[in-house]
């Protein structure tokens, strides 16, 4: 398996470069502690404990497993005892506010983090990335008790917390869930159910979890408007904070998966277990869209994490594997054979996968910046444009670098050839950890349709305007710089059509709705591969400004303008399939008949 290595320079080129961190943190009181001095110990520091650390155990995680008992489930080894360094570290608690043991950096710098350890290990990184979404949810809706109770233990990181969601018959469609709270004397429920699919919702790692748990009232008004929110801890709050009594609340098995193995994805039993409600009585869906939307950034990173994987695994095998010659003679004539990294359709992969990665890092670090923005910043107008950009680049995010992340993991296969079959190599784990970022959080579909629905369509396209002005205005400022012309001059056409093409599906759609479901998916993914081609533009202005001006990285600039024209000669043709497909109809999906599917057989 492929050593990991922290990607820290280009993480520093994005972040200081091409975004200008620095001064967006000293623009916002609440992040001008987040100097640069403290920001690169903290990506020095992080990359150390993830390269050294986890990444070590990420084959441990998918070769053993979790393993369930009735006393509880074991984590693989090392899990547990890499996560109490973890909270030692006091990585948990970086980016959470100081009145509740954090220490008050920004959202974006915890986000960096973030990805060097789902890059590293992602099913070891699921424990405390859940934590996250469980953090926010009771930071945002919590009541000052619940926030001393039980948000100071999670930001230590002492306790970890899930999200529980999901039932058998029920997965995206939360308004047919059963799970029920009865409302006790003390103002406390007992909620009793069954939820499926619940990622570390049991495991040995940590001396007390949190669930938040999506239920119903006896008298809650039927589908998605009659759901509430409850913590629900596996032990009890003692008074003076630690944990005690058990809750009827177990692990009733564990899922037999495709991937991420090392954690634990259980089927969670309630029986009657005390709940405490979070937020307003059959509100719990708005209040759990908190957990929801940072889950979907950090499954974004998932797509992004997996793409680098396989970039970096990939390219250390086809600088050492040699097979035949070069079509134009040979490069090693030394060895018995050229290393495969001089064959076009290796280097085809490589430079996909490198284009996606550091594509994705470009538009998930933008992001990230509207995050800040919309909780920090004390200028309303900003925070109000910050909060149009993010809900319009969420379900983008999340969907295509997942899609996108998950072709780079087969690439990386690929290039191992029947190496890249063997699990000793890392390739085909990559693979399979993969697959589930497309499913989880909203599958591919159904971000798709909240994009072209709900996101662009309801607003009139004003959301997708809040973007394309962005783009229109760099397309502007660059068009007479001839040493990016060849991307600018195509981002606006594009971007252009971007516009023409939600103007036809939404003329589409008001003669028949099934238009918005046919065309979402390939919307969506025109719409990224948009996305990126604007901040692959940007940073190929940005290196031919350092090309320009002198520097002694003369090849790393010159690598990125390469992958720029890479990208936009190979990977962002792909968007004239999906025009056609995109305004082709509706007709060719719904005429066939139910029935008609299964003849032949």
């Amino acid at each position: 398996m492929p050593d990991y290595k922290a990607p820290l320079r280009d993480i520093r080129f994005v972040r200081d470069e091409l975004l200008g961190y620095e001064a967006h943190y000293q623009s916002m009181p609440a992040c001008q502690d987040a100097t640069p001095d403290m920001v690169n110990a903290i990506l020095e520091e992080g990359a150390k404990f993830c390269e050294q650390v986890i990444a070590p155990l990420n084959r441990t995680g998918d070769i053993e497993g979790c393993t369930w008992s009735e006393s509880g489930v074991k984590t693989p080894s090392g899990f547990k005892l890499a996560y109490q360094q973890y909270v030692e570290g006091g990585w948990p608690s970086l980016s959470h506010d100081v009145n509740h043991g954090g220490q008050g950096l920004p959202e974006s710098l915890g986000l960096v983090l973030s990805e060097l350890v789902g890059e590293a290990n992602w099913s070891w990184g699921m424990y405390p990335g859940l934590s996250h979404g469980a953090m926010n949810t009771i930071a945002e809706h919590g009541t000052a008790d619940q926030k001393h109770t039980y948000l100071t233990k999670l930001v230590t990181g002492e306790w970890t917390g899930t999200m529980c969601l999901t039932e058998s018959h029920c997965g995206t469609d939360l308004g047919m869930l059963r799970t029920k709270a009865e409302p006790q004397a003390d103002g406390s429920y007992k909620v009793s159910g069954t939820k499926i699919f619940i990622s570390a919702g049991e495991h040995d790692m940590a001396e007390n979890i949190v669930h938040i748990v999506l239920a119903r009232l006896p008298d809650a008004p039927e589908g998605t408007k009659g759901i509430s929110l409850f913590i629900v801890p596996k032990f009890m709050a003692n008074e003076d904070g630690t944990a005690g009594a058990r809750n009827a609340v177990s692990c009733g098995s564990l899922e037999h998966k495709m991937g991420i193995h090392g954690n634990a994805t259980c089927v969670m039993n309630f029986d009657g277990a005390t709940g405490y409600l979070i937020g307003p009585a059959n509100k719990g869906l708005n209040c759990m869209f908190t957990f929801m939307n940072t889950a979907r950034l950090g499954t974004a990173l998932q797509g992004l994490a997996h793409a680098e994987i396989g970039f970096q695994g990939g390219l250390q095998y086809a600088r050492d594997r040699l097979q035949m010659r070069s079509l134009t003679g040979p490069k090693a004539p030394d060895k018995a054979a050229d290393p495969i990294i001089v064959h076009p359709d290796v280097r085809r992969m490589l430079l996909t996968m490198k284009a996606f990665a550091e594509g994705s890092r470009a538009m998930v670090y933008f992001t990230a910046k509207q995050v800040d923005i919309v909780k920090y910043s004390e200028n309303e107008a900003d925070k109000k444009a910050a909060d149009g950009l993010l809900a319009f680049l969420t379900p983008i995010a999340k969907a295509f670098m997942t899609e996108v992340g998950f072709e780079s993991a087969n690439h990386g296969v690929q290039i191992y050839g029947g190496h890249g079959f063997i699990a000793e190599w890392g390739m085909e784990q990559n693979v399979r950890d993969s697959r589930i970022s497309m499913l989880y959080e909203g599958t591919t579909g159904i971000q798709a349709l909240d994009l072209l629905g709900r996101k662009v369509l309801q607003t009139q396209g004003e959301a997708l305007k809040s973007f394309t002005k962005i783009v229109h205005k760099f397309c502007q400022t660059n068009e007479a710089n001839d040493a990016v012309k060849e991307f600018v001059a195509p981002l606006a056409a594009l971007n252009k059509e971007w516009g023409e093409l939600t103007m036809k599906v939404g003329m589409a759609a008001m003669k028949d709705r099934e238009e918005v479901g046919a065309a979402s998916v390939d919307f969506l993914m025109y719409s990224g591969y948009v996305c990126l081609a604007y901040f692959w533009a940007d940073m190929a202005r940005l290196a031919a400004e350092k090309l320009a001006a002198g520097t002694d990285e003369e090849a790393f600039y010159t690598a990125k303008l390469q992958t720029a024209r890479f990208y936009f000669q190979r990977i962002l043709p792909r968007t004239r399939g999906l025009v056609v497909t995109m305004v082709s109809g509706a007709s060719n999906l719904m005429d066939m008949k139910e029935e008609n599917f299964a003849l032949g057989y």
